[in-house]
């Protein structure tokens, strides 16, 4: 027998003994609330709805039913937006859809900040934002000048840099010139250092190339140079020159039989020139001049004339008064003109005549004894009254050969009793006797005499 589904009729026969019992009952009744499937019906689901996207849906009924049993719906976000859910849902049976979905807003991370740079961004950090990189001043970017926002939330290209590339800048102080000070080559100048500015760093490194201020400069054009760098090692770099100028005389020119002496450089603005003479030559005239400011010697030139020397004299002190830090003496002595010691010594005297006058040796011959007695300068008589001084005055004996060296000063240096060489005495002289510049000057007339 054939069930309704409504109402379900159990019969249960029981049978006892001979007979058998038939007992009905109808109390269980199950329900079946499983909607009757009507495809007529257009509106089996709610319409499909997607903010910021697209439901594209194909019913079995066609394009005209959109949520009819079956139809199946395909969704979509639009640009910007990634689909949370399902991305295919199906209007079932039981009135609903599959599943669900929805459209988030995509976004990319935050750019981080680029040192020493910032960005801004057209729409922030969604898609299609365009964020543009600017540098402080005093720096480039380095790559690329903006980021977008890409539909799969990633940046394009790659984080740019701020790189200091601008030098610095620096300014020397001015060239400058300076005239050198009195009797010297040189002149102290001094200077501010030059300030360095840079538009990225307050911190820079000035290095001076050259002199420091405050020092003496040399004659001529002196070029200093600073060079800075800041902390990127951008280099910047100025120079100015420092200018020494020594004013200058006119070369002084030596005098006839002398030759001149002179402090610093010879002829520069301070200098002083002295004026010496060759043996058997005295000066006549100023003793030095000095280089004045305006570029011109002071006084009038001097000369060295013929020695006069006064042999009429009536005392020794009259006679070496004129010798006195002029010339040195060599007082030559024998008991008479035939003495073979005073000959010989007479012989080498006259051989190194020119020796003795570089070396500035004037020869005094005493001679005999009196009546007859006899002194000399050449050809020149001493007075009786000189040649007895000079005999008290040095000690020297009549009744042997003997020479006595007086030094310019008039002081007895040395004493030979026997004939010496030239060789000899000129050694003597030369060691005890000459200062450092006749020793010089000596050394550059040494061939003079040959």
């Amino acid at each position: 027998m054939l069930l309704s589904c409504s109402a379900a009729v159990f019969i249960l026969i029981l049978t006892a003994g001979s007979g058998t019992v038939y007992d009905s009952y109808n109390d269980f009744v199950e329900e079946d609330d499983t909607p009757q499937l009507d495809y007529k019906n257009p509106y089996w689901c709610h319409s499909p709805g997607l903010t910021n996207g697209e439901a594209t849906c194909h019913s079995p009924r066609g394009g005209a039913y959109r949520s009819t049993l079956g139809t199946r719906c395909e969704m979509s976000c639009d640009r910007g937006y990634r689909l949370i859910g399902r991305r295919s849902i199906q209007c079932l049976a039981n009135r609903r859809w599959s599943g669900t979905a929805y459209c988030r807003k995509m976004r990319c991370h935050v750019l981080p900040l680029i040192p020493h740079g910032r960005y801004t961004c057209t729409q922030g950090f969604v898609v299609d934002s365009r964020c543009d990189f600017t540098c402080a001043p005093g720096y480039r970017i380095e790559g690329e000048h903006s980021r977008t926002c890409l539909h799969g939330g990633s940046w394009s290209g790659v984080q740019p840099e701020c790189s200091d590339t601008d030098p610095p800048k620096i300014k020397c102080p001015p060239s400058r010139l300076k005239v050198a000070e009195p009797g010297k080559l040189t002149a102290m100048v001094t200077w501010d250092p030059p300030a360095a500015t840079d538009t990225a760093d307050k911190s820079l490194e000035v290095i001076l190339v050259g002199q420091q201020p405050g020092t003496d400069f040399k004659e001529g054009a002196n070029i200093i140079r600073y060079k800075v760098y800041d902390q990127a090692r951008n280099r910047a770099a100025c120079k100015f020159i420092v200018r020494v100028e020594v004013r200058r005389c006119p070369e002084l020119p030596p005098p006839l039989h002398g030759y001149l002496t002179c402090s610093s450089d010879g002829n520069n603005y301070g200098a002083t020139c002295e004026y010496h003479c060759d043996g058997g030559h005295e000066l006549k005239g100023v003793s030095s001049r000095v280089c004045q400011f305006s570029r011109n010697w002071g006084g009038n030139p001097a000369e060295c004339v013929p020695m006069e020397i006064k042999s009429d004299v009536k005392t020794v002190s009259a006679l070496l008064d004129q010798f006195y830090e002029k010339r040195r003496l060599l007082i030559m002595s024998a008991p008479n003109i035939s003495d073979p010691d005073y000959q010989m010594q007479n012989v080498m005297i006259q051989k190194s005549d020119c020796g003795l006058d570089l070396r500035h040796v004037t020869v005094i011959e005493l001679l005999g004894s009196p009546p007859r007695e006899t002194g000399r300068i050449k050809e020149r008589l001493l007075q009786p009254e000189v040649i007895e001084g000079l005999r008290q005055a040095f000690r020297i004996s009549r009744y042997y050969f003997s020479m006595v060296l007086l030094d310019e000063l008039g002081l007895d240096r040395e004493r030979f009793i026997t004939p010496v060489a030239s060789d000899e005495l000129f050694s003597y002289i030369d060691s005890f006797l000459l200062d450092e510049e006749e020793r010089e000057r000596l050394e550059l007339r040494r061939d003079f005499c040959d």
